[in-house]
C-alpha cells in the first residue's frame, strides 16, 4: 500500500503539465488527426471545431478542479466519480479507465513502431516495426518504474522539440504569407458549422485525449490542490490554442477552397508537405524524427497514468494488492508499472505473431476504443460534479452547476459523435473492431456488479472504497454489526 509519512511530492505545475500535454501528443494530433478533418469534417472550418472543443473543455476542467481540490488531487476519474455520484458509479468509472488508458497505450505503441519503421526506412535503415515497437516499449518501462520525476523531464525535452517544430512551421507560414495565412472564412458561421462540422467536432474533442490525467499525480505533487487544476487549466488552454493556430495556418497555406481536396491527397503527409515547402527537407525530417518522439512521448504519459490507475484500484482491494506498492526509494507504482509493461508487450507481441498490421489493425482498434472511453470518462466526470452540487444543496452558480453542464454537454455530444462515426475514428471496416464500443458498458456493469456485491458481501470494503480520496469519510460502520467477516 501506499507508503504513510512519506516526504512532500516532487512533481511542481510544470512537471504536471508536461506530463499531461505529452498524453495529448500535439504533434502526432497535428499530422495524424488535422488532415482527417480537414478531409472528412468542414475543412476549413476546422480550425473552429478547434476552439469550441477548448472551449468546452475549460468549462469541464472548472468543475473538474472542484472535485480535484476535494480530493486532494489524486484518484482521478474513479475519485471525482466517488466524490459526486457514489461508489457504484466510482467502481465502474475505475475499470473503465484502466481499461481505457491500456488501450491507448497499446494503440499508441503499435503506432510508435509503425513510423519509426517508415521514417528509418525513409533514410535508408531497414528495422522492423516489431524491433521499432519493443525500444520503444523497454524505455517506456525503464522510465516507468523510477520516479515520476525523471519521466516529466524527459518530456519536457521532447515537449519542447515538437512543439517547437511546429512553432518554426507556424512562423515560416505567417512570414511568407502575412495576416492572408490567416483567413477569416475559417471562423465564418456558414463555414465552421457547415456540412461535416460534427465530424470535425469528434476529431477536435478525441485530439485533447489525456489531458484530464492531472489528477492522477496528487499524490506525487508538491501542492496537489493547487497544482493539479493550475496544470489541468493551463494544458487545456495551450493545447487549444495550438491546434487552433496551427490548423488555421495550414488551412491559409494550402488555401481555405482546397484545404479538404488537398488533404484527402495527402492524408498522413499533409504536414510533411507543407514541412518540406516551409522549413525545407531538414525541416520535413526534422518533423519526421520529432513525430516519433511525440508518439513516445504520449506512450509513456498514458502508460504512467494506465499504471496510476492501476496502484489506486489496488489500494482498494479492486486489483491484488501487490499493484498498490510504492517502490521504497523511487516513490513509484512499481509493481503496477511493471505490470502494465508486460499487458502492453503481450499484446503488441499477439498482433506481431499474428502477421496483423501495426496502425491499421492495432493502433486505430486499440486508441479508438481507448479514446472513447476517456471521452465517455469526461462526461461523467463533469456529470459527477453536477451530483455534488445535487447532495450537497449549495455551492458557486459558475463553478459547480454552469461550467460542468456545460461542459457535460458538449462531451456528451463528443461520446455520440465518436460512437456513431466509429469506423471513420478507426479507419476499418471490420465488423469485430465496429463491436469494440460494446466493451464499455460491459465493463462498467461489471463494476457496478462487484460494486454491489461488495454492498452485500463485505460492506467494510464497501465503505471504505475511495474514502482515501474523499474529504472528511464517514466513521466506518461496525465489523460487529454487518457481520463482515473479512475485514
Amino acid at each position: 500500500m501506499s507508503t504513510t509519512g512519506s516526504p512532500p511530492g516532487r512533481l511542481g505545475t510544470g512537471h504536471i503539465l508536461f506530463l499531461i500535454v505529452a498524453a495529448a501528443a500535439p504533434l502526432s494530433a497535428m499530422v495524424g488527426t488535422v488532415p482527417l478533418a480537414f478531409a472528412f469534417g468542414d475543412g476549413a472550418g476546422v480550425p473552429a471545431a478547434f476552439l469550441f472543443a477548448g472551449v468546452t473543455l475549460l468549462c469541464f476542467s472548472v468543475g473538474y478542479a472542484v472535485s480535484a481540490r476535494r480530493t486532494g488531487g489524486s484518484g482521478g476519474f474513479y475519485a471525482s466519480v466517488a466524490d459526486g455520484l457514489g461508489k457504484p458509479p466510482a467502481v465502474a468509472a475505475g475499470y473503465v479507465a484502466l481499461l481505457s488508458y491500456n488501450c491507448a497505450t497499446i494503440g499508441l505503441a503499435g503506432a510508435l513502431g509503425y513510423f519509426t519503421q517508415l521514417v528509418l526506412a525513409a533514410h535508408g535503415l531497414a528495422v522492423s516495426w516489431e524491433w521499432c515497437a519493443a525500444v520503444g516499449l523497454v524505455l517506456t518501462a525503464v522510465l516507468g518504474y523510477r520516479e515520476i520525476a525523471l519521466s516529466a523531464r524527459v518530456l519536457a525535452l521532447l515537449m519542447l522539440g515538437e512543439i517547437g517544430v511546429l512553432a518554426a512551421l507556424d512562423i515560416a507560414i505567417l512570414a511568407r504569407h502575412g495576416v492572408h495565412a490567416l483567413p477569416a472564412v475559417s471562423f465564418s458561421p456558414h463555414v465552421a458549422g457547415g456540412h461535416g462540422a460534427g465530424v470535425s467536432l469528434m476529431f477536435a474533442f478525441v485530439s485533447f485525449i489525456g489531458f484530464e490525467s492531472a489528477a492522477l499525480y496528487g499524490k506525487e505533487a508538491r501542492d496537489p490542490r493547487r497544482s493539479v487544476p493550475r496544470a489541468t487549466y493551463a494544458a487545456v488552454v495551450l493545447i487549444a490554442g495550438f491546434y487552433a493556430l496551427t490548423s488555421w495556418l495550414a488551412v491559409g497555406a494550402v488555401g481555405s477552397g482546397r484545404v479538404r481536396e488537398v488533404a484527402g491527397k495527402e492524408m498522413g503527409d499533409l504536414f510533411f508537405s507543407l514541412g518540406d515547402d516551409f522549413l525545407g527537407k531538414a525541416g520535413s525530417t526534422g518533423l519526421q524524427v520529432l513525430l516519433c518522439t511525440s508518439l513516445f512521448a504520449a506512450t509513456l504519459a498514458l502508460h504512467s497514468a494506465a499504471g496510476r490507475y492501476a496502484q489506486v484500484l489496488a489500494e482498494d482491494g479492486l486489483l491484488p494488492g501487490g499493484l498498490a506498492l510504492e517502490h521504497p526509494r523511487h516513490r513509484s507504482p512499481h509493481r503496477a508499472s511493471l505490470a502494465q509493461s508486460a499487458l502492453t508487450m503481450v499484446v503488441v507481441g499477439a498482433f506481431a505473431v499474428a502477421g496483423l498490421d501495426p496502425y491499421a489493425d492495432l493502433t486505430t482498434s486499440m486508441l479508438g476504443l481507448g479514446t472513447l472511453g476517456i471521452v465517455a470518462l469526461q462526461a461523467l466526470a463533469a456529470l459527477s460534479v453536477l451530483g455534488l452540487r445535487l447532495r450537497g444543496g449549495g455551492g458557486h452558480w459558475w463553478r459547480e452547476t454552469l461550467a460542468p453542464l456545460l461542459g457535460f454537454t458538449g462531451l456528451a455530444a463528443s461520446v455520440w459523435l465518436v460512437v456513431g462515426n466509429f469506423d471513420m475514428l478507426t479507419g476499418s471496416p471490420s465488423q469485430v473492431i465496429a463491436a469494440l464500443p460494446w466493451l464499455l458498458p460491459l465493463v462498467a456493469l461489471g463494476g457496478l456488479a462487484y460494486a454491489a456485491r461488495l454492498r452485500a458481501a463485505h460492506p467494510l470494503r464497501y465503505h471504505r472504497l475511495a474514502t482515501r480520496h474523499l474529504p472528511s469519510p464517514a466513521p466506518a460502520p461496525s465489523p460487529t454489526l454487518t457481520g463482515d467477516r473479512h475485514a
